[in-house]
């Protein structure tokens, strides 16, 4: 058993529980991370290498493909969540149960359990993803130690229900600012109100319908929102600025410049003072006509479907390794006060990813 109890053979269930059981917010993995390389280590048959709060684990058996399984070790903020619970219908409740520590269960029993794969295998547990794209752990692994990342195909653990994800969205998000001059609310003829400027900008928002491309035989559902409105100095004072944080959901059949220049025009005559990009990540193409994805598919059953969001198979794609997102974790419920997995999801994806990994 490794440091903290941390006891990767049991049921991957009360393994769940286990790691739900130590918190990890984003910036705070380091403890979980501790535990995690002290298991991967105590199983010979693996390479453990380490680089910040990120572990890497390798088999090296000489097969003729190697796959990747890769999870984040980090959650949202607790919510009142924790400790987990576990209730007679064997749903268990907690913070990270959905996104992603169901699926970092899976991971951890499968390097415990399955020590001559059919192909070579890497498992990434990494950092902050939860966070800004520069903080993302497997962002610095690929800048900094790309071989360790190398493989034919990734499956990301992330939140799918149970069911093969194709590519994902991009994200991108912006900063409209408007501009006004200040003056005193009691002669505010003498100013211009920037927030009252932020009106078009919101009426197009309003009026804004999504693309909804069909790429591979998917349909991606884009959205444009405002998801932070900034202004005001003083309760007397007419404001001379005003931010509206702008979110932009797009299909893998654009890159990032092809977004932003999208979500320029959306605004051209919105009296947008200024744009600033304050985050972006591409997004990625399903890849699922690959032969790696085929089998994968294959091997686990169900008809695959988009990823209606960002998820690091983006980060995959840029390394040339095609991916997917196949986990136990409903999306629907992650970074819920109420967040929650069903713990019988949880080992039917542990059954079939062992299925994989050894017929």
């Amino acid at each position: 058993m490794s440091h903290l109890g941390l006891d990767p053979r049991q049921d991957v269930a009360r393994l769940t529980a286990q790691l739900v059981d130590h918190p990890s917010v984003s910036g705070g993995e380091g403890p979980l991370a501790d535990a995690v390389e002290a298991a991967l280590r105590e199983l010979p048959w693996f390479h453990v290498d380490r680089h910040g709060n990120n572990v890497v684990a390798r088999t090296e058996l000489g097969r003729r493909e190697r796959v990747i399984l890769a999870g984040h070790i980090d959650t949202v903020p607790v919510a009142d969540n924790l400790p987990s619970r576990l209730d007679a219908d064997g749903v268990l409740w907690g913070c990270g149960t959905s996104d992603m520590k169901a699926g970092v269960a899976v991971q951890l029993r499968i390097a415990a359990t399955v020590p001559e794969p059919n192909r070579d295998l890497t498992l990434v547990f990494y950092d902050n993803e939860e966070v800004a794209a520069e903080h993302n752990g497997l962002g610095h692994l690929a800048r900094e130690h790309p071989g360790w990342l190398a493989g034919d195909f990734a499956v990301l653990l992330e939140p799918s229900d149970g069911q093969v994800e194709g590519g994902c969205q991009g994200t991108l998000r912006v900063r409209l600012r408007t501009a006004g001059q200040r003056a005193h609310s009691a002669r505010g003829w003498l100013g211009t109100n920037a927030i009252h400027a932020a009106g078009p900008i919101l009426a197009r928002l309003d009026a804004y319908r999504a693309r909804r491309p069909v790429i591979d035989g998917l349909e991606y559902r884009e959205g444009l929102n405002a998801v932070r409105i900034e202004g005001g100095v003083a309760g007397n004072v007419i404001p001379d600025a005003c931010v509206v944080t702008v979110n932009y959901r797009y299909a893998p059949d654009l890159d990032e410049d092809r977004a932003l220049a999208h979500v320029r025009e959306v605004f051209a005559d919105c009296g947008v003072a200024e744009i600033t990009v304050d985050d972006s990540s591409p997004g990625a193409l399903p890849g699922l006509s690959h032969p790696a994805a085929q089998e994968f598919v294959a091997a686990v059953g169900g008809e695959p479907r988009p990823k209606y969001g960002w998820t690091d198979v983006s980060r995959f794609s840029a390394l040339g390794v095609p991916a997917v997102n196949y986990g136990p974790g409903d999306p629907n419920l992650a970074h819920k006060r109420d967040e929650r997995v069903d713990t019988e999801r949880i080992r039917h994806c542990e059954e079939r990813l062992r299925t994989w990994l050894t017929s």
